[in-house]
């Protein structure tokens, strides 16, 4: 399918949303780290530690980018596969390389989204009517979702600039 100048804008305008802030906080902002002992705190009335929520965020992205572009790809089970089993990371390294991963599967889903040959519209061979643009749409919004969580609980810990 040829790339119309409809289609340029909205691969474009698919990109700003995964990767901008125009609606809210950036992720670099939200992302940045928290000191160790406060990323696998819950204050009261949360129900996830800033590690629970990165994490997951993470694992998800993963799981919507291998789905969109690897048909042997097998989500993890649903919903335990998508949390760490811990609420605090492993290590300090962890919340670094869970950010680096993200950033890198983001970029992986924005060139798939950007790359004319790639149809938006068309339905995923592997999945059940789905398209890189509906993947692309849920993605940024379950990452929207989860940013606005872990910028109010960067709130709650008293560690939001």
């Amino acid at each position: 399918m040829p790339d119309t100048s409809s289609n340029k804008s909205l691969r474009k305008h698919l990109t700003q949303l995964l990767e901008s802030s125009e609606a809210h906080t950036g992720f670099q902002t939200a992302f940045k780290k928290l000191p160790l002992d406060l990323q696998g705190k819950k204050p009261e009335g949360a129900d996830h530690s800033a590690w629970e929520l990165i994490e997951h965020m993470r694992i998800a992205q993963s799981d919507i980018l291998e789905f969109t572009r690897n048909p042997e790809h097998k989500s993890p089970e649903f919903p335990k596969g998508y949390w760490p089993k811990k609420s605090s990371p492993p290590d300090d390294a962890a919340w670094d390389k869970a950010v680096r991963a993200f950033e890198a599967d983001l970029k992986a889903m924005i060139e798939i989204v950007a790359d004319p040959s790639h149809d938006l519209f068309a339905e995923i061979p592997q999945g059940e009517g789905q398209t890189i643009l509906r993947e692309a749409l849920l993605l940024a919004d379950h990452n929207a979702y989860h940013l606005g969580q872990l910028v109010q609980l960067k709130k709650q810990l008293g560690s939001w600039e």
